[in-house]
């Protein structure tokens, strides 16, 4: 993971699906949870929501909040 992946959640909006055009970082995890287990895409767009994925399940999407207020 690199720093800017966690900015990338908060602006990349999911391009396919149920959740099209909603942010990364907005998923529900059950959805994250969905693609965990069925897997993650190949490519920048699997890696943000592998990285979401952890964050969510960990209990650690705190870390954006501050990237969300600037």
């Amino acid at each position: 993971m690199k720093p800017e992946d966690l900015q990338l959640l908060l602006t990349r909006e999911m391009p396919y699906g149920k959740y099209k055009g909603r942010m990364i970082a907005d998923l529900p995890a059950h959805y994250l949870g969905w693609f965990a287990r069925a897997g993650f895409p190949k490519g920048e767009l699997g890696s943000l929501l592998a990285l979401m994925y952890e964050l969510d399940h960990n209990a650690l999407t705190h870390l954006l909040d501050p990237l969300r207020k600037s």
